[in-house]
């Protein structure tokens, strides 16, 4: 595996060469300029602090001490970003202890997959990562901060408060997560609910008592979707204090966590420990974040959102990248969809500590890296806890304290990583393979062309798929439609599948972090909105989708294939998601939009 490591990063810094030397340079360049309050003009300084109290001012105008930034996603109605409310407080008081100042430099948007699922709503969801992105932006270009933390949890929250953050490279950063719920009704026996509701066995009544057993307090969901993987990659990355990830909002070590970024991004604006987080994510960070996501068979969505952070700190990765490492990578963690633990047992088990300390003494990941904290990657190895007080952190068990959720990297749950690259004639695209029963790694069988999500579930609600198919749903692509999650076909599928059919599903669009067993080759590109190949299939066409091959086809002649011309949506179709629920916003950014492999980014 050190072969390949080297050989990918190797080959991502070369191909990155021109953007990443151009990318430093400019944080260079800012990082020599003299401190915001000391620079620009007197009104532009009397409008920053204004509000300050009088004894702030002083610190920051005559002292000349740290001022921090706070970029904070609260708001009181997502379970996750909740606790934020009483995080800057905690961060002024504790700044003031070491003669800094902190102030609240903005927001930006956090909105919930989990709400929005199959509603209209889902369709601003990927572009607000890029929304999110622009208002950390905005945030931090009053230019009168030292330093940085940023207050994220969930799905494209934090892809974009990192890529907002990469945009001011030359300032140091640390993360400060909130951390999961408590454990509530078990992943597996929910989706069994959801399953029966798709029959008609329950009612309303029984799915929503269920829904809300598992949603039910404050916190990130507990099972290992975009969320939770954010926060694995994160600890990779070193941008967490260590072991922050998955501590619950109310237990006292998550305050005592909150309180030590503040110290840390403190030193990290000392000369003598200068780390701003442009010169820190580098290539071989980012390939540990990619890294750290195959070995947990994480979120698929991070194939979209860590190709458009690599791009904010000049770095240039593609699905080819992730399937290289992929082949090497192995599976240590099973936690739900692709196992039926939930992120409490992950953390318990040993979490991200157990995973990256494996990883490194494998040889699976860069451990000459810098991080947020002075002994680099290796104290992420490490659980933290607390006397109330005072910090502390000690090293874990050598054995896995539960096998049926981490493995040491000598004894993985599978050799390869969790996620695969298919490519064949309809284009590229990426299969959560950890998930997917290796018995279902290769399906053929004719497909069925739906051109929204509603028409399959209409077709499942008549009977009509009763049989082995694989459902072809297009013109779901970033072009398209904002690319919404379509995890609501995961369970009328899940109950074909429990019946024996042999069914997957091939679309533009994409199924979230929560992807399940059934096999999903997602995020294919080209887009049918751009001309891609899947607008060329029929029904009826014999699909093949093969895990273990790596190739996703349509076994139609060769001549007949190329005879074939694409598909356009009608006029009532293409124009539908172009109104109501604010998409008429979102125009531009569906125009604008780079295909999912490059990261479906608006702003290049």
């Amino acid at each position: 595996m050190k072969h390949i490591l080297s050989e990918v990063t190797e080959r991502i810094r070369e191909r990155s060469a021109p953007t990443r030397y151009a990318y430093l340079q400019r944080i260079e360049k800012m990082s020599q300029r003299n401190r915001g309050a000391d620079r620009m003009g007197c009104a532009n300084v009397a409008h920053a602090f204004a509000a300050m109290p009088k004894e702030d001012k002083f610190k920051v105008l005559v002292e000349k001490s740290p001022n921090i930034g706070i970029v904070t996603a609260y708001n009181d109605m997502l379970s996750a970003h909740q606790p934020y409310a009483a995080f800057p407080d905690i961060i002024r008081a504790e700044a003031y202890k070491f003669g800094a100042t902190a102030q609240v430099a903005g927001g930006v948007p956090a909105m919930c997959d989990g709400i929005t699922q199959g509603e209209p709503g889902m369709e601003l969801s990927l572009f607000s990562r890029d929304v999110i992105a622009m208002s950390t932006a905005v945030a931090l270009s009053h230019d009168v901060f030292d330093a940085a933390l940023l207050l994220g949890v969930c799905d494209k929250i934090v892809p974009g408060l990192l890529i907002g953050a990469l945009h001011f490279g030359h300032l140091p950063c640390v993360f400060v997560p909130a951390g999961p719920m408590s454990t509530g009704l078990d992943n597996t026996e929910k989706s069994k609910v959801r399953e029966k509701y798709a029959q008609g066995l329950v009612g309303r009544k029984e799915l929503l008592d269920s829904e809300s057993a598992a949603y039910h307090g404050p916190g990130t969901c507990t099972f290992y979707g975009t969320a939770n993987s954010n926060q694995m990659l994160l600890e990779a990355m070193g941008l967490h204090i260590p072991g922050a990830a998955f501590v619950h909002p109310h237990d006292p070590l998550r305050a005592c966590l909150t309180r030590e970024s503040v110290r840390v991004v403190l030193e990290n604006t000392l000369n003598n420990r200068y780390m701003p987080i442009g010169k820190m994510v580098d290539e071989k960070v980012i390939v540990n974040a990619m890294v750290a996501l195959l070995a947990t068979g994480g979120s698929t969505n991070h194939c979209i959102h860590w190709v458009a952070v690599a791009r904010a700190a000049g770095i240039i990765i593609d699905w080819a990248d992730f399937n290289k490492l992929s082949q090497a990578v192995p599976l240590l963690a099973r936690v739900y969809p692709n196992g039926k633990a939930d992120v409490n047992q992950f953390q318990d088990a040993g979490g991200p500590a157990f995973i990256i300390r494996e990883l490194i003494e494998g040889g699976f990941m860069h451990e000459d890296v810098q991080s947020v904290v002075i002994g680099g990657l290796r104290d992420f190895c490490k659980k933290p806890s607390t006397d109330g007080v005072k910090l502390t952190w000690t090293e874990l068990p050598e054995e896995s304290p539960d096998e049926t959720i981490v493995r040491k990297a000598s004894k993985p749950f599978s050799a390869s990583g969790g996620l695969r690259l298919l490519q064949g004639n309809l284009g590229r695209s990426i299969i959560k393979s950890s998930a997917v029963p290796e018995d279902r790694y290769i399906i053929e069988a004719p497909a069925i062309v739906f051109d929204a999500q509603e028409e399959l579930l209409e077709a499942f609600k008549r009977g009509e798929l009763e049989k082995d198919f694989v459902a072809v749903v297009r013109f779901q692509g970033p072009k398209a439609n904002g690319m919404p999650e379509l995890h609501k076909l995961t369970p009328p599928l899940s109950v074909l599948q429990e019946k024996g059919f042999k069914v997957a599903i091939v679309t533009d669009g994409r199924m979230s972090g929560a992807s399940g067993k059934v096999p999903a080759a997602i995020h294919l590109s080209p887009e049918a909105s751009a001309g891609g190949a899947i607008a060329k299939i029929r029904t009826g066409d014999l699909i093949r989708l093969n895990v273990v091959a790596g190739t996703l086809n349509a076994l139609v002649d060769e001549d007949v294939w190329k005879a074939r011309e694409v598909e356009e949506l009608d006029d009532a179709k293409r124009f539908s998601n172009a109104h109501d629920m604010g998409r008429e916003l979102f125009g531009g950014m569906r125009k604008n939009v780079l295909s999912a492999e490059e990261g479906a980014c608006t702003w290049l």
